[in-house]
């Protein structure tokens, strides 16, 4: 028996569906090394500073003043000053004097200082909310115990007012890409799982139909004889039935005897 071929090609549909799934799955991908670079790693090294206990011990400003760059449009740009305020507390994880910062960004800003302000080209207005800083954690601050984050193993010497990221980000970091993949994944195995069992289908179909064939070429001639009779007889018109001739003689012909024809 001859093999039985059936088209494995896909349909336009089929081919855009597949062509989706296999996008949503390399921006599920790229996504995901993007997001682990940019922010899962700061986020994990945030969330391994634990919480503490912290106390104002010191509140200086000394006579040094930072640089820091505005912008005021789009291709304007410039420094500033700002003086820098230094708050010293103490920790009761390691029960050591370590530097307050605001955060981590801030801390890799401007490691000598507690608190970078927005940058405004103006100088007196930098200084203003560096005094604001100065006046909180002197007056309201300076005799209560506030929670703090200290990581012993990066920086000793520094704790953290707050963290800069949290559990949420580390959760959107791989939530999002992860459902791109499995989204993608889905696509495309639904397509391939449909049209695989359209093509089976299809060979189921052609099948039978080659099944049928061969069982009418092995019945005996007879059968085949009989069956095209009766196909003869269905397809072609009944004739109509032909009497059978019969000679009529004239109306006033007379009968001539032997005799008289012979004569």
């Amino acid at each position: 028996m001859a093999k039985i071929r059936v088209s494995y090609e896909y349909s336009e549909a089929e081919d855009k569906s597949i062509r989706l799934g296999l996008f949503l799955i390399a921006c599920g991908i790229l996504s995901l090394f993007i997001l682990g670079f940019c922010w899962l790693s700061p986020t994990l090294q945030s969330l391994q500073s634990k919480p503490a206990n912290c106390t104002v011990v010191s509140v200086l400003r000394p006579e040094e003043m930072f640089e820091c760059v505005f912008t005021c449009g789009t291709d304007c740009k410039g420094t500033s000053l700002y003086p820098c305020l230094q708050i010293f507390v103490n920790n009761s994880e390691s029960n050591s004097v370590a530097l307050l910062h605001f955060d981590e960004q801030q801390l890799v800003l401007n490691p000598k200082c507690s608190f970078v302000p927005p940058c405004e080209r103006d100088n007196q207005k930098n200084k203003d909310s560096v005094l604001l800083w100065e006046d909180y954690f002197t007056k309201e601050v300076s005799s209560q115990s506030f929670t703090c984050f200290f990581n012993q193993q990066r920086r000793p010497d520094d704790v953290l007012w707050r963290r800069s990221h949290d559990t949420s980000v580390l959760l959107h970091c791989v939530l999002w890409p992860m459902v791109s993949l499995l989204l993608g994944t889905l696509i495309v195995l639904l397509t391939v799982c449909a049209r695989s069992l359209a093509v089976r289908a299809e060979a189921l179909q052609k099948r039978k139909c080659s099944y049928e064939v061969c069982q009418d070429l092995s019945l005996p001639s007879e059968h085949l004889d009989a069956k095209a009779d009766d196909l003869l007889a269905t397809n072609s018109d009944p004739e109509p039935e032909m009497s059978s001739p019969t000679r009529t003689l004239p109306l006033f012909a007379v009968p001539i005897r032997r005799r008289d024809r012979e004569h």
